[in-house]
């Protein structure tokens, strides 16, 4: 049977790029979820690479980004700071360009439905939704 799973947004992250980048993604039948850590200290010199997949929304969760839509013309920035969200349509090439917080970090919460083909089956680490303990009051 299919379980819920439950998971801490900056925990258990694999390193992609040693002080640079950190990820963490689950794959379902219908969304991907990626949690995706960019820190200053490396991550400022990583290069943005323009991408499109299915429609995606995405949660600014610490720092900020300058989201830039490919198209035609210039390149069309739409500004996310902390807090704040975006959906981007299906198809639509876009690439990001982050900015840190003091701590030195910009943390996004991207859901992306169909899912994403690249982030594989789903990220082992990830906790299965602890169902017995739910009759005793544990969330």
């Amino acid at each position: 049977m299919t379980q819920c799973r439950v998971f801490a947004i900056d925990d258990g992250l694999n390193e992609v790029v040693a002080d640079g980048l950190y990820m963490k993604t689950l794959r379902g039948q219908s969304v991907s979820v990626a949690v995706v850590k960019f820190v200053e200290k490396a991550g400022r010199e990583l290069s943005a690479k323009a991408h499109s997949h299915g429609e995606e929304a995405s949660l600014q969760v610490s720092g900020s980004c300058s989201i830039f839509e490919v198209g035609a013309e210039a390149d069309r920035e739409s500004v996310m700071n902390q807090g704040d969200a975006t959906l981007i349509p299906a198809g639509c090439s876009h690439y990001g360009v982050n900015r840190f917080e003091p701590a030195g970090v910009s943390l996004r919460l991207n859901v992306v439905t169909p899912p994403r083909e690249e982030y594989g089956q789903q990220d082992q680490a990830t906790p299965y939704y602890p169902l017995a303990d739910r009759d005793r009051g544990h969330a």
